[in-house]
C-alpha cells in the first residue's frame, strides 16, 4: 500500500466493510473477498478524481469529473466488483469508463478488461491515466458502450456504470455462459436498483434485484435507450 494517503485508505476501507455488513441482506455478500479488498486498498483513487478534488479521493461519495459524469462512491465500486466473481484468468467488460478507477480496480483481478466509453474527453483521458498508472492490462475503445465491444467477445463479466432502462440485449449476447452482468437498472419513477444477471450455460439467464442506487443515465443505444 503507498504511504501517502494511506490513512485515508485505511478509513474509507473500513466503512467499505460496514457497509457490506449493513447490507448484507440484500446483496448477500457480508464481506470483500481478500484480492477485491487488496485493489481498492492498492489503487490510488487520488490519482482518479478531478482537478481539486484530491482532499476528497477517499470519501465514500461519488465526486464530478465533468462532462456531466462522476467516479462512483467506493462502495458501490467495492460492491459491483465483488459481484463479478472475478478470476485471474477473466476477461471483463467495462461500460462506461469515466476516469478509468473502475477499470484500475478490475484489472488488479483479472486477466484483461475492455472498457468503453461514450465521451472522447473522458476516453482520452481514462486512456492515458491507466497508462501513466501502469494497467497495461486495460484497453480503452471510444464508443457507445450499450452494443458493449464484441471485437473481444464473449466476457466472463460484464459491469455497466449508468442506468439502464433495460437490460441492453448486446451485452446479453457478448456474455459467456455461467458469466455475470452488474448493472443498474430504472424501475418506477426515477427508481433506480442495481442488477444481477447471471447467464446459464443454456443461454437462459435469471435476474437478481440487490439495493437501490443511484447513477448517472446510460446514453447512447436505439434513440437514447438510457436517457430519461
Amino acid at each position: 500500500m503507498r504511504t501517502h494517503h494511506a490513512e485515508d485508505r485505511r478509513r474509507l476501507l473500513e466503512e467499505i466493510d460496514a457497509e457490506m455488513r449493513a447490507t448484507s441482506a440484500y446483496t448477500g455478500r457480508r464481506s470483500l473477498a481478500p484480492g477485491v479488498r487488496k485493489a481498492l486498498a492498492d489503487v490510488p483513487r487520488e490519482h482518479f478524481v478531478a482537478d481539486g478534488q484530491d482532499a476528497y479521493a477517499y470519501d465514500n461519495q461519488p465526486l464530478s469529473i465533468g462532462h456531466g459524469q462522476t467516479i462512483s462512491q467506493p462502495y458501490i465500486v467495492a460492491l459491483m466488483t465483488e459481484l463479478l466473481d472475478a478470476r485471474p484468468e477473466h476477461r471483463v467488460l467495462e461500460v462506461g469508463t469515466g476516469s478509468g478507477y473502475q477499470a484500475a480496480i478490475l484489472a488488479r483481478l483479472v486477466r484483461e478488461v475492455y472498457t468503453v466509453e461514450i465521451i472522447p474527453a473522458l476516453a482520452d483521458a481514462a486512456r492515458q491515466r491507466l497508462a501513466d498508472e501502469g494497467f497495461d492490462n486495460v484497453v480503452v475503445k471510444t464508443a457507445d458502450g450499450y452494443y458493449g465491444w464484441s471485437e473481444h467477445a464473449p466476457y466472463d463479466g460484464i459491469l455497466v456504470t449508468a442506468t439502464a432502462r433495460e437490460v441492453p440485449p448486446p451485452l446479453v449476447d457478448q456474455l459467456k455462459p455461467g458469466g455475470r452482468l452488474v448493472l443498474p437498472l430504472r424501475t418506477a419513477g426515477y427508481n433506480e436498483d442495481l442488477v444481477l444477471i447471471e447467464k446459464a450455460a443454456d443461454g437462459s439467464v435469471d435476474q437478481t434485484r440487490l439495493l437501490a442506487v443511484a447513477f448517472v443515465p446510460l446514453t447512447g443505444g436505439p434513440k437514447d435507450a438510457g436517457r430519461s
